[in-house]
Order: structure tokens, then sequence, then C-alpha cells
């Protein structure tokens, strides 16, 4: 099969097309067919090694020091299950899957476990919609709901809200009835507004800390501020919620944690089936619209990947195979 292989950490240039056998699979596996791959940031880290803050140490040592531990890499997938082992009762032969992968989405074929974090996809959604949910709608989920309860009437900061998080924390915030405060560059105001933002700021032009308004929730997917620097800007049970780890990070949310008040939040988002199936539901019933920017062949891969560099404010796809 063909595959998108690292061999050593670096720019998109180390992606290189090669062959390989396609994976075996075990009793409680399935052999899907990838359809679709999505590049997201946690690709770009895994590519480059580029882990923030004290997360560099599991980093390595999950994923390689000096070297990719895995060299096919890709996390995200949608496919179609060509064989499943001879224990596998959730899923048959013909089934159109998606979920989220350590590694090898960048490949034809892909062996994952039955009870991995994946699901079938609904009747009407495309491979291409699909393979963007497990990481952007699936982190937006997890942070807001899990992490911080947003509850109806809150209202929602989102720093970093064009990007493959942001996009889908706009738009679940808004689901879960906050008002919701958008930090992007001026570029992307429309897109924030169509994805439902009530209110858009210039974060060129603008502090959001010096505008005296207060949030129940300040989500900072970008690393663009601190639980210090924002929490004049929360509300008295305020959150600052932030995807980025650090022994800061961890002091705060212990202190915040034993005095009350205003609190500095993280976590990891882990995908399961129950997540997987819940991200597709939340697609069919509107809560999700997937913004595709762009589609590359998996020959293309490493374009793919300095296209989503630059800062494109939309999912970058890897079409891998055929849906059919």
């Amino acid at each position: 099969m063909r595959v998108a292989t690292t061999v050593s950490f670096g720019p998109p240039s180390v992606l290189k097309l090669a062959e390989s056998p396609a994976p075996e699979i075990g009793a409680h596996d399935l052999r899907v067919r990838v359809v679709a791959a999505s590049v997201t940031a946690a690709d770009r880290r895994l590519r480059t090694a580029d882990y923030p803050g004290i997360s560099a140490i599991f980093g390595r040592l999950l994923f390689g020091i000096t070297s990719p531990r895995y060299p096919v890499q890709g996390t995200n997938f949608s496919g179609r299950v060509v064989e499943v082992g001879s224990n596998v009762t959730q899923y048959s032969v013909g089934d159109d899957v998606f979920g989220g992968t350590n590694h090898g989405a960048y490949a034809e074929f892909l062996a994952v476990a039955e009870d991995g974090p994946m699901a079938k996809i609904p009747q009407g959604i495309s491979h291409e919609d699909a393979t963007t949910l497990p990481y952007g709608a699936g982190t937006a989920v997890n942070f807001l709901r899990d992490i911080a309860a947003v509850k109806p009437g809150e209202s929602v900061l989102i720093l970093g809200a064009s990007g493959g998080v942001g996009r889908y924390a706009v738009q679940y915030a808004k689901h879960l009835g906050a008002q919701v405060t958008a930090v992007c560059s001026r570029a992307q105001f429309d897109l924030m507004s169509e994805l439902g933002a009530d209110h858009v700021i210039d974060h060129r032009s603008e502090d959001f800390t010096a505008n005296g308004k207060q949030y129940d929730v300040i989500f900072d997917i970008a690393d663009a501020s601190s639980f210090r620097h924002s929490r004049g800007s929360l509300t008295d049970s305020g959150r600052y919620v932030t995807l980025y780890i650090s022994i800061r990070v961890l002091m705060q949310m212990a202190w915040t944690k034993l005095v009350g008040g205003k609190r500095a939040l993280f976590s990891v988002a882990v995908g399961s089936p129950k997540s997987a199936s819940e991200l597709a539901h939340m697609l069919t019933d509107g809560a999700f619209r997937p913004v595709v920017t762009d589609r590359f062949s998996l020959s293309e891969v490493a374009e793919a990947h300095r296209l989503s560099e630059r800062g494109v404010h939309g999912d970058v796809i890897v079409e891998v195979s055929k849906a059919s």
C-alpha cells in the first residue's frame, strides 16, 4: 500500500511517499481503507516534535526521542471497513467509519481496534467532513462541556477562534446557549459571524482585557493569554481554560481549586467510541458546520502540511482514496 512516511522530525518536506505492507489485524481489529485524513495542529507537532512546555517530555517519550517512533503519521481518518477480526461484533465490512488514531492515517489502509475512538459515519455525511471532527470538534466539546461546564446564558470568549479547534468551539459554545465572543484576525470576521459568534474582536488591534467586559469562560486555544493576564476579565466564578500545559498552569489549577472563585483549568482531550458517536450525531443535528479549505492527494501530503502551516482558516484534507 502507499503511505506517507517521515524518517526524521522536521519541515513538511520530511513527508515522503513510500510503499509498505498492509497492516495485519487481530481478532478485535478492523482494517479500514482510508478515504480521507485531515491535517491538524497535532499532526504538525508530531511531524516536528514541537511540543509546548512540559508536554515535550511526554511527547518525546511517546512518539520518539531523536526520530519518529511511528514513521507513518496522520491522526484523523475516515474510510470504509474492508476486513474485520474474528471477534468483532460492532462493525461489518462495508461500514463507513471515522475516528482518531495516534498514527497511521496517511496510508491507504489502517488497522484500528474495534473499541477505539471511532464511530460509523451517519448517512449523508461526507468522508471529508467526518475526518475533521475528532480533533477540532472533539477538543471543543471536551473543553467547553466537560472541563469549563458552559451553561446557557453564560458569556464565552474564544482566543484563536479561527483555527481548527476554534471554529468548532465558536459553534459548540453557541450550541450550548452561550453568548460568544471570537478573537481572531479581521479577515475572519465574516466567517466567525456565520459560525455563530455574537461579537468579534481583532486580536491585532484590541486587547480583550482593556474593554472592561467580563466573561464566564475564556477559552485560550492559541496560547495568546494566561490566567494572570485574563483574571480581571473573568466573572467571580469565571474559568480560564487553556490547551497549553505548564508548571505555572498546574500550580494555578491547584491553588484556584483550593481557594475557589475564578479558576484556571487544563485537561487532555481523549477520544472514545462514545465521544465519536456524539460528534457524529451533533454534526447531523446541525451543531457543527465543517469548513474545508483545500484538498490534496496522498502524494501531495507535504504541500497539504505547508498550506496548513501558513495559517489557512479552514480544514485541509488529504484525499487518500476514492469513497466507492
